[in-house]
């Protein structure tokens, strides 16, 4: 069953359209359980009707035709019980209707049920049989798990063929697919899709420029591979046995057959350019083998991949330059990374999309960096369909538009023309410092990463660098940077901003960021190896590191050290004693080494509750927020699936905020906020409350930031923070702290509820 079930899976998610998809269902569903009729019902939108879409056995004519409310018949009361219906003899249940043009008067026994997709009813998929019986377990189970299969694919198919009219004389406007959040802004721009190379499945749509240069390219790329073949058989002779390497003969032959080369070529022809004309050839090939009975020969399928993998390996061997970018790029992607983000140029990149991640995910932080809209977690996203496509990205509500109507652009448009001279207006007061209406200064830090952040970050008036992720220069190499590396890079930014401070994390890597040439494969990698954990196991990279950092600020009086990830005395113990171990080092080499301030991040719950003790033994706290709520939650921060249960503003995760603020005044210690939320309007007002002494944020949101803070007192803020610690919704929270944004003056920070 579970063959049985993966092949239909595997074929629906490869349908060209939703009609398609469930002809493929209903086809294979009816001739895998040997049953008289299956059928697919599927909720029309808004949730108020549904219509039969799709059947093998009932009357063909009915199919588009028969339709029904959400509460009619049984299929409504699938529907309306969101579980099973299962029935020796439906005619005899009290919800029972007949429809005649259906023909299913000969029908008797009923199984129905529902196809959800995000908690979202799609429809009803049914099997019903002449004779009198109750379906077993089996069938019920087999159906159940096919419908929760096939719910993602049928809601892909449906967007697909929606995309799909949009190349008809007259296109479909406004398309709105949703996804979450990443960050704030709208962009008008070209779609241009990121795929992996040498994957077939990511490959977008695109027609091809030259249909003959298109046609040459790939035979003289499939000409390749068969050298390649060769070669590589001729040096495996004396190493393989002589049945063994027949199967490179086969592979050649494979390269010289109709149905794939013809095939690919007949598909260039037709306008497509050479990489999707051979997807397409080989899922329609690949399928054909799947359904041979004969095991020998549906394994060849995997054959028929890997031949085309190759292929599409030297046709990929063009490397897209700058100015093959539109000049008003939205990136898209099943799973955007800061490498391809990186490819586009900056002045080209209008918007991201990314059908995996989160607002937490870190394309979304370092697309918030940069001041581009994002939209994650598009998990629906029809990627290969939206390559060239004007698309609107809608970076507040998490929302994006392909093939915007004029009036559509007019409102966006506008919406732009007022976020530009929001940002103008704010621009003068980024360079004065962020004071309440009270008195109290809350000094606004950057975060950065590389140094070619900190001109920026200078130029938007921040007072310095509140978290600088040493790891970043880590990433970019293939090797450990040395002691000497390391301390120019640190220098550079410690006398960037001298005597601003400037607070270095220690190497962070571990969880979602990794490094080529030190892999940590993990199972659960959130909860593994990681952060201080690595660096006390290693000393050696760690006391390099500590001696470049120290190295870096002779003659200097800026440096802070901040420690990751530490969960217990013991770890910052060992951690303190590395670093005072670097500095006696460097003292008996004769350096002249000012002694730095210490802090320790605040990001897993443990550390919340020793708050007190850890600022007791440290100089100053800094809280996390991007992990600490992870952790607190119990929500992975880059799961789509679990995305809106990840959120600043959850009672549990203020009153953690609220512990370790107590703890670290307690200790008469300073503490500050650098995760994201400390560049979140709302949650600005509440961290002012709670007596946070100082807050660190990405350059773009310096501005606002500092906005937020000279536009309250400490003590309208602290009424608001005791009002929301009484409150049980992070969306009543958030509503009573955009009110309050609104009454002072701030409304333009609140976007989400307009457009």
């Amino acid at each position: 069953m579970l063959h049985v079930l993966r092949r239909i899976v595997l074929e629906v998610s490869a349908a060209d359209n939703l009609t398609s998809a469930l002809g493929i269902i209903v086809r294979r569903v009816r001739q895998e359980l040997d049953i008289d009729v299956c059928s697919v019902y599927l909720s029309e939108p808004g949730g108020q009707r549904l219509l039969l879409m799709a059947s093998e056995g009932l009357n063909p004519d009915s199919v588009g035709h028969v339709e029904m409310s959400a509460g009619e018949g049984l299929v409504g009361l699938v529907a309306e019980r969101a579980e099973p219906v299962n029935l020796e003899n439906a005619p005899d249940h009290p919800r029972f209707k007949y429809f005649p043009e259906t023909g299913e008067e000969r029908y008797h026994a009923f199984l129905g049920v529902p196809i959800v997709h995000n908690r979202r009813l799609l429809g009803v998929l049914v099997v019903q049989q002449r004779e009198r019986r109750r379906f077993d377990d089996e069938h019920v189970a087999f159906l159940i798990t096919l419908a929760a299969q096939l719910s993602g694919a049928i809601s892909h198919a449906e967007l697909i063929g929606e995309v799909g009219r949009q190349r008809e004389s007259t296109p479909q406007e406004n398309l709105q697919i949703t996804g979450i959040p990443g960050a704030s802004g709208v962009a008008v721009g070209q779609g241009v899709v990121a795929y992996a190379l040498a994957d077939l499945d990511s490959v977008p749509d695109r027609d091809a420029e030259n249909v003959n240069e298109e046609e040459q390219t790939f035979r003289e790329a499939v000409r390749a591979v068969q050298d390649e073949l060769k070669e590589i058989k001729h040096r495996m002779q004396d190493v393989l046995p002589s049945e063994e390497l027949l199967l490179f003969d086969a592979y050649v032959m494979m390269l010289g057959s109709d149905s794939l080369v013809n095939g690919t070529v007949d598909r260039i022809r037709a306008g497509s350019w050479a990489p999707s004309a051979l997807r397409d050839t080989v899922r329609e090939s690949a399928r054909a083998f799947e359904d041979m009975d004969d095991p020998y020969l549906s394994e060849r399928a995997t054959d028929v991949r890997d031949i085309a993998r190759r292929i599409l390996m030297r046709l990929q061997s063009h490397v897209r330059r700058p100015e093959d970018f539109p000049e008003r790029t939205i990136l898209l992607g099943e799973d955007v990374t800061a490498t391809q983000l990186a490819e586009v140029p900056t002045d080209r990149l209008a918007g991201v999309v990314s059908s995996k991640g989160t607002g937490s995910s870190h394309v979304a932080i370092l697309a918030r960096a940069m001041g581009i809209p994002a939209v994650m977690g598009v998990s629906d996203l029809p990627v290969g369909r939206l390559e060239g496509r004007q698309i609107v990205v809608d970076g507040y509500r998490g929302s994006l538009y392909i093939q915007p109507s004029p009036e559509l652009l007019e409102q966006f448009k506008h919406l732009q023309e007022e976020e530009q001279e929001l940002a103008e207006g704010l621009r003068t007061l980024a360079q004065e410092p962020a004071i309440t209406l009270d008195g109290h200064e809350v000094p606004v830090y950057a975060n950065s990463g590389l140094l070619a952040d900190i001109a920026p970050s200078i130029q938007s008036g921040a007072d310095g660098i509140g978290l600088y992720r040493t790891e970043v220069p880590f990433m970019i190499r293939e090797r450990f940077p040395g002691e000497d590396e390391q301390t120019e890079i640190y220098r550079e930014a410690l006398m960037s901003f001298n005597p601003r401070p400037v607070t270095l994390r220690t190497l962070d890597v571990g969880g979602d960021k990794s490094l080529p040439y030190f892999p940590v494969v993990e199972d659960n990698p959130f909860l593994g190896w990681r952060g201080i954990r690595i660096t006390l196991d290693h000393p050696e990279i760690f006391l390099t590191q500590l001696r470049a950092m120290l190295r870096a600020s002779q003659g200097l009086c800026n440096l802070h050290i901040l420690f990751p990830m530490i969960s217990s005395l013991s770890e910052l113990k060992g951690a303190m004693q590395l670093l005072q171990r670097a500095r006696d080092e460097l003292l008996d080499e004769h350096y002249v080494i000012p002694v730095p301030r210490v802090g320790v991040m605040v990001e897993v719950p443990s550390a919340v509750y020793l708050a007190e003790a850890m600022a007791r033994r440290v100089d100053f706290l800094s809280v996390g927020t991007n992990d600490l709520i992870q952790y607190l939650l119990a929500v992975d921060r880059n799961n789509a699936r679990v995305a809106d249960l990840y959120n600043a503003l959850h009672p549990a995760v203020l009153h953690a905020l609220s512990h370790a603020a107590r703890g670290a005044h307690q200790a008469g210690k300073p503490i500050s906020v650098c995760g994201e939320m400390a560049a979140d309007p709302a949650s600005v007002i509440l961290l002012l409350g709670m007596e946070i002494d100082s807050l660190s944020v990405n350059v773009a949101s310096l501005s606002r930031v500092k906005w937020v803070i000279r536009s309250f007192s400490r003590e309208r803020a602290r009424e608001l923070l005791n009002q929301c610690m009484t409150m049980e919704e992070p969306a009543a929270i958030r509503a009573l702290l955009n009110n309050a944004l609104v009454q002072a003056g701030l409304g333009g920070l609140v976007r989400a509820g307009k457009t």
